[in-house]
């Protein structure tokens, strides 16, 4: 089988490095040309993806693999199209299907009969069906089911582990019809190969749906379930501060209990995609009141790790403020919807200064973000911590001559073998 992937990401390449790796002949598309010249030249164009450069040579030089920008010559050279083009919120929250819509009707445009087009892209429950089918069937003059298959498999990996993940997750496909669904079943257990899991109820491997509903419901309500927890979780904390008490202690104890698992509170906690699924899933349930609360609660943390310092100083303004990691997560080059982006942007509209150190980014991917880079100023005020990269367990706070606290956003230091000024 030959295979499109549509959208060279954190996440598109390395599929389609995994889908080569097994064989299939595959053409990546992506409408950055720098991207697809390093691709091509053996080079990852992000860096931290473990294994990633590796595969990406062996399959290069088997010519297995080659990326291109050219939609319509990769469309018509497959016979399985797979798309991971992002889709965003915009300033209401909403989804924004400008660019994936953009690549639909480049698919369309270039379908032929027989075809499976499959999305791994994150969307609200019946996107696959109501938008995308309708627009590759009114643009192609196809028919789904008659003409070409129709699928939705989430993508179910995490940034820095993707080939483990793939191998470790079983596999979620759901078609617009039974016979889209046994199509996307065929191209992923081609594609994939599955460690053997004792846990799970049945063997993993490629686990068929219903429909494509019932397998875009099973992302969102992985993701989203993950914000509820982290929103209580978060909620817990901001009790357990008022009764001076050690939520992470609390926590542990909670956790031992079979069956339990509350997730760490923090200024973020959890994947880029945390703050964003939830409102694809909000976007088909209105009702939904629980994930509201929740993703109110944790789009309001930056903001109550700031009331720390303003207790004591009052205000903001004026202060200069040392944020320890822009990347959402440990060990993970990522920032997009970071809490450290929120936690700038609050000082600097509030009249103080964000200053940023993060030793996976370069002082220039710093300031084209439009953040300004620490660079061992002395006159620091306050510190927060917000990812718990190793490093920082040996960051020297006492040649902050002036800091007068330290947010730990994370419950990331031991207190008691430091001597830390850590605001509560």
């Amino acid at each position: 089988m030959k295979a499109c992937i549509i959208g060279l990401g954190k996440i598109g390449l390395p599929l389609a490095v995994q889908f080569a790796k097994n064989g299939m002949d595959v053409v990546g598309v992506d409408i950055n040309a720098q991207t697809v010249e390093l691709i091509n030249s053996g080079k990852e164009p992000f860096p931290g993806e473990e294994n990633l450069e590796k595969f990406l040579g062996e399959v290069l030089e088997t010519s297995k693999f080659r990326a291109t920008t050219n939609f319509g010559e990769a469309i018509k050279s497959a016979n399985a199209v797979v798309v991971l083009v992002p889709l965003i919120v915009d300033t209401d929250s909403n989804p924004d299907f400008t660019s994936i819509d953009l690549a639909t009707k480049e698919i369309a445009k270039n379908l032929q009969k027989g075809m499976l087009v499959s999305y791994e892209t994150t969307l609200p429950i019946g996107t696959t069906r109501n938008r995308f089918g309708k627009i590759l069937e009114e643009l192609s003059g196809l028919k789904i089911g008659i003409d070409f298959n129709l699928v939705f498999s989430p993508e179910r990996v995490s940034s820095g582990r993707i080939f483990e993940d793939l191998k470790n997750y079983p596999k979620i496909v759901g078609g617009v019809t039974p016979a889209c669904t046994q199509k996307g079943v065929e191209l992923y257990s081609q594609a994939l190969i599955f460690n053997p899991r004792t846990d799970l109820e049945k063997p993993n491997g490629v686990w068929p749906q219903v429909s494509s509903e019932a397998s875009e419901f099973v992302k969102l309500a992985e993701t989203t379930y993950r914000d509820v927890n982290i929103g209580l979780a978060n909620q817990f904390a901001i009790h357990a501060d008022k009764l001076s008490l050690d939520i992470q202690e609390i926590i542990a104890a909670a956790n031992s209990q079979p069956y339990s698992h509350m997730h760490t509170p923090g200024i973020a906690v959890g994947g880029h995609c945390i703050p964003v699924y939830p409102h694809f899933y909000l976007s088909t349930d209105e009702n939904a009141t629980i994930v509201k609360a929740a993703r109110k609660q944790n789009a309001e943390m930056p903001d109550y790790y700031l009331n720390k310092i303003r207790a004591v100083s009052g205000t903001l303004r004026g202060l200069k403020i040392l944020i320890l990691g822009l990347a959402y997560r440990p060990n993970v080059k990522e920032h997009a919807f970071s809490g450290a982006l929120k936690l700038a942007e609050l000082i600097r509209n509030e009249g103080g200064e964000a200053l940023i150190q993060d030793p996976l980014y370069s002082k220039s991917e710093i300031e084209a973000l439009k953040l300004k880079p620490y660079e061992n100023q002395l006159d620091i005020d306050y510190a927060i911590l917000h990812t718990g990269h190793e490093s920082f367990q040996q960051f020297d706070f006492s040649k902050l001559n002036q800091i007068k606290g330290i947010v730990d956003g994370r419950n990331f230091y031991n207190l008691r073998s430091k001597n830390l000024k850590i605001l509560k």
